[in-house]
């Protein structure tokens, strides 16, 4: 079933990056298969062994700002997070939807912003490689600000910076629980993405509309912007 919303009360619609524009197989396969495999490697020990050690980090840290952070983890694990990933960088992929989608949006006047956890590296190389800043008008990073979506001082803080309007904002990510802080905020439309990672199984979402494909959004898009 398609999510069905009134675009009319939309002015503003803020995107996550990693599963919801593009997909999360580059990360999937960069913190779960290239990170033990170089911690393997680094401490001569098995890679089932050295996945037990990463994901018990990973864990302790989810949720936070050091979960995203590059320089947490390269200090951690003792890698260089940084270049390991510029150097895996054209392996970044935008979802086949996701600009249909956004020049959907451009065309109908709405604001769009891309509120990313992804550290700024991960983003400069992501754009690097797919053009994702050509289709947003703005794009931020939470670690300009010192704090993940999942914690409500950056909601007020993106807030004062841009001043969207919670109550004519959407905004569209892959992960309930930020998914939750937004709500939690009052930003009135939220979204989810079953399908963030092509390969993986698709999610399901317990207290949001959710798609697979931003295109079918499209046609009550440009139907509402007609009407308005």
């Amino acid at each position: 079933m398609v999510p069905e919303f009134d675009w009319r009360d939309i002015d503003t619609v803020l995107l996550d990056m990693d599963g919801t524009l593009l997909d999360l197989e580059f990360d999937s396969h960069f913190w779960l298969q290239l990170v033990p495999q170089a911690l393997s490697e680094q401490r001569a020990i098995p890679f089932a062994d050295a996945r037990k050690i990463i994901h018990a980090e990973y864990l302790a840290v989810q949720h936070t700002m050091n979960w995203y952070c590059f320089d947490y983890w390269s200090q951690q694990l003792e890698l260089d997070i940084y270049r390991m990933t510029s150097e895996v960088g054209s392996r970044a992929r935008l979802r086949e939807d996701t600009e249909p989608f956004l020049q959907a949006l451009r065309l109908s006047g709405r604001r769009t912003i891309l509120l990313t956890n992804a550290h700024p590296h991960s983003l400069a190389v992501k754009i690097e490689h797919t053009g994702l800043d050509r289709h947003l008008d703005l794009l931020l990073s939470t670690h300009t600000f010192g704090y993940p979506k999942e914690d409500q001082r950056l909601w007020q803080a993106v807030q004062q910076q841009t001043g969207f309007d919670p109550q004519r904002t959407m905004f569209v990510d892959d992960s309930e629980p930020i998914l939750d802080a937004a709500c939690t905020f009052g930003i009135r439309y939220c979204l989810g993405v079953q399908n963030p990672d092509s390969s993986m199984m698709s999610k399901t979402f317990q207290r949001y509309p959710s798609m697979s494909d931003y295109r079918q959004l499209i046609p009550a898009l440009k139907r509402r912007n007609n009407e308005s």
